[in-house]
């Protein structure tokens, strides 16, 4: 049974690539380590993308007010400008900016900071299915370009998205009209309202944020739900938030990156962390090697395919 069980993930994984529009860029993207020299001679380089980062303008910038229904307020300032210094100074070629909740579904910000980006940073938006004339902005957005997802937050227990209701199938359906992935972050315990569109929208690619917030599943069988989806080929896995960078990393915390690996494939995992309004070129790059310790087992190409070119080719065109 073990052998069956492995060869149809293997398969899964295999369909994903085709499914996830792999195939006609795979060609060309190789590992820092391990660079191949290109059909003019010249060599080419996996990127390293940040795939989950925040930024704010703090409290005080009367440009880019918080939102009144906020559910928290940072007082730092991450800006888009220090962002770009230290992915400078830690090798990070691109990052994709997602919309925090202290701005809700107000994008100024957001856009701010693409603009500013010029082509290196990409964005997430914050939509919201059950409040009116939330998502009418989600055309206009979507067709700058550099909008890669709209995400969906399932985790307080006031703030829920209405699971099983048209405006949610709504939300899913525009998002994928538009050429958007949806990006989901919750609490396992609320997982299962999100599968029925995750399977009726297949062609959708679908993020999972943080691994699932596997620390906050309340049983196995609450996390298993996010396993299983590593056998639905439109989930894309992303190891995000690992916590407190250490030599000896939670137990708990290196069990579900295995369990994730095993259930999605190395193909299927994205990256993403490290800066905050505190963040230095040094920080940021110890982030991302803290990140690789959990992969390091793996060949010096797969971990720059999990650090970058898993993210190019699922989600980030041109990149």
């Amino acid at each position: 049974m073990k052998i069956i069980e492995e060869n149809r993930r293997q398969f899964i994984k295999k369909t994903s690539l085709g499914v996830l529009g792999l195939g006609a860029l795979r060609s060309g993207l190789y590992s820092e380590e391990s660079n191949s020299e290109g059909a003019k001679g010249s060599f080419v380089r996996t990127p390293v993308i940040d795939m989950h980062l925040h930024c704010f303008a703090g409290p005080n910038d009367p440009r880019f007010p918080y939102h009144e229904r906020a559910n928290y307020k940072p007082a730092g300032i991450a800006s888009p400008e220090h962002l770009l210094g230290c992915m400078n100074g830690a090798g990070v070629d691109y990052a994709v900016v997602v919309s925090p909740e202290p701005y809700q579904d107000d994008h100024r910000y957001l856009e701010y900071c693409l603009d500013v980006g010029r082509g290196r940073l990409k964005g997430t938006i914050l939509v919201f299915a059950d409040r009116p004339g939330s998502m009418d902005q989600l055309p206009r957005l979507a067709k700058r370009g550099d909008i890669i997802a709209a995400r969906i937050h399932a985790y307080l227990p006031d703030r829920l998205p209405p699971f099983g209701k048209p405006e949610l199938r709504q939300l899913w359906k525009l998002a994928s009209d538009n050429g958007l992935a949806i990006q989901l972050h919750f609490e396992p315990r609320y997982a299962e309202g999100f599968e029925p569109l995750i399977k009726e929208f297949k062609n959708t690619p679908v993020i999972i944020d943080h691994l699932g917030r596997p620390l906050q599943a309340r049983s196995a069988e609450e996390y298993a739900i996010v396993e299983r989806w590593g056998d639905l080929p439109n989930t894309i896995i992303k190891i995000s938030s690992l916590g407190t960078i250490s030599d000896k990393p939670d137990p708990q915390l290196k069990a579900a990156v295995n369990q994730m690996i095993t259930a999605y494939g190395l193909e299927r995992m994205i990256y993403g962390g490290g800066f905050d309004e505190s963040a230095t070129p040094e920080s940021y790059r110890a982030t991302i090697e803290y990140t690789r310790s959990f992969i390091a087992k793996f060949s010096k190409a797969d971990q720059a395919n999990v650090l970058g070119g898993n993210a190019s080719r699922l989600l980030c065109r041109g990149w």
